[in-house]
């Protein structure tokens, strides 16, 4: 080892003294081209995070966008259901071929792999973390304006991967009104600080019931901690959703891409923007 010039510029040496951060991305498939990559992340689980981000990409679909959804929750993955997809992925000489709903979304998941959709996924976190990385260098996604990433809940292998292989534009964070979420919300935000994420801002799922007989909105879960959450922060509220049950409905039945109308209308607006 030569002697250390301190310029960890121009060094490729991985030493104790390194001040800047080594680019860990990947390269995309040969023939994938991505303009903005986008992360629906959550610091934890049970909030409809998956619902959030197939609804997101379903009204930016609406939009007229070209649009992909990676499946990254790779033990609990849920986005082939939401848009009614059961049949296995197929492959080519360029890699893999993403499944395509009827709206035109292409994604990616790993029931989309495996012979019964049903079958546990039982890895350790090294080998979730390189089939997420797979997602992203050997399917084929060809010319999308925006994919969007379903992460896992918490700030372990998978979002670290996420965040650090691939060249994440932003993320959006969803969260719930109980306060123990948003503390638990709040790591999600300063690991994407730490990693220079930019997040983008915050969804609340659940944050009220809207009386079908009198319209009037309900706090179920209490009042709501996002503006409060998000000016400490320093980020905006993107939206605030209701208790849905209709909505809740069309993504078992895989209707997602349906029902209207769509509550992320708004957020992806919010988001297409030069």
């Amino acid at each position: 080892m030569s002697e250390c010039t301190h310029d960890c510029s121009s060094c490729g040496e991985s030493c104790g003294e390194r001040t800047q951060p080594q680019d860990l991305r990947k390269p995309a498939n040969a023939h994938s081209h991505i303009k903005k990559v986008i992360a629906v992340a959550s610091g934890k689980g049970g909030v409809g995070k998956s619902a959030v981000a197939c609804t997101l990409a379903a009204a930016m679909a609406a939009r007229g966008k070209k649009v992909g959804i990676l499946d990254a929750d790779i033990t609990g993955p849920s986005v082939p259901q939401a848009f009614n997809i059961h049949r296995r992925a197929l492959g080519d000489e360029d890699g893999i071929l993403p499944a395509v709903t009827q709206g035109g979304i292409k994604l990616m998941s790993l029931n989309l792999l495996i012979e019964h959709e049903t079958d546990p996924v039982v890895w350790r976190g090294p080998v979730i973390a390189g089939a997420v990385e797979q997602f992203w260098t050997d399917v084929v996604w060809g010319e999308l304006d925006y994919l969007f990433v379903d992460m896992p809940p918490g700030t372990g292998d998978v979002p670290l991967t996420v965040f650090q292989s691939l060249p994440v534009d932003g993320v959006v964070i969803v969260t719930a009104p109980q306060a123990l979420v948003g503390m638990i919300v709040t790591k999600a935000v300063h690991m994407a600080e730490m990693l220079d994420v930019p997040v983008l801002g915050i969804v609340e799922n659940y944050s009220f019931f809207r009386c079908p007989d009198c319209g009037g909105e309900h706090p179920v879960f209490g009042p709501s901690t996002i503006d409060a959450l998000a000016a400490q922060l320093g980020l905006p509220v993107l939206a605030k959703l209701p208790i849905d049950r209709s909505l809740a409905q069309a993504v078992d039945e895989g209707r997602v891409e349906e029902y209207a109308p769509n509550p992320m209308a708004g957020v992806a607006q919010a988001l297409d923007q030069p």
